[in-house]
């Protein structure tokens, strides 16, 4: 009697927890704790020291500057081949710091033909991922130039976007307007010598059927 009486009471405890909602103490779930955020960025490069550290705490608008320029590559799709290594420029490593553990790494070149340029290794920190190039922002070498890294100073860069650069390799004589005019002048050149060479052609073909109706006459 007792013992059916007990279980009863059990059945019914169990009951009004249920219906309460409650959950006993032992089977509390805590919240997902929200994923750690980038502390630092780090440059490693070939100038004088080797190594800039930009934190966060100390930097805070530098620090997102530079963030912005390699933060988008952890989950985009690659946006174009391996260029021709001599055309890419200095490379400088940028590293995204969780206090202080490294979390992310991509190899950036400002200076490369046709635009920036950056590449994502398929050895990541926290495990492998798809290896590829994209077009960097344009911001890219300011960024860095600002951060310490000895660049040329480029004041006429104000946005970037993700994958700013100008997508195509583009020589330096390209963009050379004295020498864009010569090609012209040099197309023009050759475009009057055929004409004269096509008119000359005319004018001795008439000069021929001229002779022979005569000789004929």
């Amino acid at each position: 009697m007792i013992t059916r009486l007990l279980a009863a009471t059990g059945v019914l405890a169990a009951g009004v927890v249920l219906s309460a909602g409650l959950v006993p103490p032992g089977g509390a779930q805590a919240a997902p704790k929200a994923p750690a955020k980038p502390t630092a960025v780090q440059i490693a490069g070939k100038f004088p020291g080797g190594t800039i550290t930009v934190q966060q705490s100390e930097r805070p608008d530098l620090f997102k500057r530079l963030l912005s320029e390699v933060s988008w590559l952890a989950t985009t799709a690659p946006t174009t081949s391996k260029p021709e290594a001599k055309k890419l420029g200095a490379k400088f490593t940028v590293t995204v710091l969780i206090k202080d553990k490294a979390n992310q790494t991509y190899e950036l070149y400002p200076d490369a033909a046709g635009g920036p340029r950056a590449y994502r290794p398929e050895k990541q920190p926290t495990g492998k991922k798809t290896a590829g190039w994209f077009y960097g922002r344009l911001t890219m070498s300011e960024s860095l130039r600002l951060s310490g890294v000895p660049l040329k100073e480029k004041p006429d860069v104000v946005s970037g976007g993700i994958g700013g650069g100008v997508g195509e390799d583009v020589e330096a004589s390209e963009l050379d307007p004295v020498e864009g005019v010569s090609d012209v002048l040099a197309d023009m050149r050759r475009l009057l010598l055929l004409n004269g060479a096509v008119l000359l052609t005319i004018l001795l073909g008439l000069g021929g059927i001229a002779y022979l109706i005569r000789r004929r006459v």
